[in-house]
């Protein structure tokens, strides 16, 4: 039975792989009418995964935590989830930070720095951290799951969850229960069918990143300070995480190998929160980590796990500071590092969202925003990055949990 569900994985990732390559070879044709319904396929892909990632957080977090939030197994879930995250996050600030000392990027000119500003968008507006923390605490039920502000949906359902764990054994609890599960296994069943048309969204995908490359979106990098970020990722991916997984006993390329459906949706959509329900049935079904762990840890990762968002808020901030004249001493640039980490664990897992977080923190600093401007056409590929990174995380914290609650 194991051989087959594994031939039937090898199958699978062959397929992906196959679209991957048919996409970027449709990429590169450049062909306006092929582009289009490229664009229009992806966009329909996108969409869809987003609205499945919505109930999935809400109903994932409500249910387990109504299931297991009178049990003691809970505390211990969220304890180990909660430290694995700041280890991660923190790691990969800690090696944005030395690479950046390493490579020292230079200042750039201040006529650049002019010309990127006029790339920022124009309906800016001063937002302090505070502001950014008062936005998801929820005053209207509905609002959050419209806009979807993942983590205003996050507090709702665990709020939501904890509630019924602590109602009394009742008929009316069984109902509310029993729907939820219900409910649950509905969306799963729904993500199954998305999943299985997938192909055709990995060739849109990977076609439209192919275009930005023939388009040389990629040409207007500023050198080093990519280096920095993009090195540090790799090295993040590659080595950090992996070491991690090493020292609580668990193979990173077999975990890498089943987990690797996620990572490359993470990829292309750029959305750790869109990528959710991938995420959760391949650590279910693939990595074989229990539902109580995957449907618990994975939701709140999603929003809290933040690795490459920690490392480009520190190594752009430390950037922008450093061509604003400020000087870089280590005690400041420690003192980033636990800013660039907290800023992180409180962004959500949505499409450019670490690159509006660290503007908003940099706007009031008094340094030249207009590197941010300069760093717009190259995001793109940072941020496919940095969430397939997010995402490798979530799943190697998942997969510590499983293993720590085994043991």
């Amino acid at each position: 039975m194991e051989k087959k569900r594994d031939n039937k994985q090898t199958k699978q990732l062959m397929l992906w792989i196959g679209a991957l390559l048919l996409g970027a070879i449709l990429g590169l044709l450049e062909l306006n009418w092929l582009n289009g319904l490229i664009n229009f396929i992806a966009t329909i892909y996108t969409r869809l995964f987003q609205l499945l990632a919505v109930p999935t957080i809400a109903l994932a977090v409500i249910a387990t935590l109504a299931a297991l939030g009178a049990q003691a197994d809970t505390g211990r879930i969220f304890k180990h989830a909660l430290t694995y995250t700041l280890l991660t996050t923190l790691a990969a600030a800690a090696v944005g930070l030395a690479l950046y000392n390493i490579v020292t990027p230079e200042n750039l000119p201040q006529a650049m720095m002019n010309i990127g500003m006029a790339e920022l968008p124009q309906n800016l507006k001063t937002t302090s951290y505070y502001d950014h923390i008062l936005s998801i605490v929820p005053n209207n039920i509905v609002k959050p799951f419209v806009d979807g502000n993942v983590l205003s949906i996050l507090i709702i359902s665990a709020t939501v969850g904890i509630a019924l764990a602590k109602m009394r054994q009742s008929d009316k609890k069984e109902v509310v229960m029993n729907g939820l599960l219900g409910l649950q296994n509905l969306l799963f069943m729904l993500i199954h069918w998305l999943i299985l048309s997938l192909p055709l969204g990995i060739v849109a995908f990977a076609a439209q990143l192919s275009a930005q490359f023939s388009g040389e979106v990629i040409m207007s990098s500023l050198g080093k300070y990519v280096t920095v970020i993009l090195t540090g990722n790799v090295l993040q991916f590659f080595i950090v995480l992996p070491l991690f997984l090493l020292a609580r006993g668990i193979n990173p390329l077999y975990t890498l190998k089943k987990m690797m459906p996620a990572v490359l949706m993470a990829l292309f959509t750029k959305s750790s929160a869109a990528t959710l329900p991938v995420t959760m049935q391949t650590a279910e079904e693939k990595l074989r980590v229990k539902e109580s762990v995957s449907r618990f840890v994975l939701p709140i990762c999603t929003t809290i796990n933040m690795n490459g968002c920690a490392a480009f808020i520190l190594v752009t901030s430390l950037f922008l500071m450093q061509n604003g004249g400020m000087e870089l001493s280590w005690p400041t640039m420690i003192m980033w590092l636990f800013i660039s980490v907290i800023s992180a664990v409180g962004n959500a897992g949505v499409p450019m969202g670490c690159y509006f977080l660290t503007l908003s923190l940099m706007y009031g600093m008094n340094v030249p925003i207009g590197i941010m401007g300069i760093i717009l056409p190259v995001y793109t590929i940072i941020d496919m990055i940095e969430t397939a990174e997010n995402v490798w995380s979530d799943s190697c914290v998942c997969a510590m949990v499983d293993k720590d609650l085994s043991d």
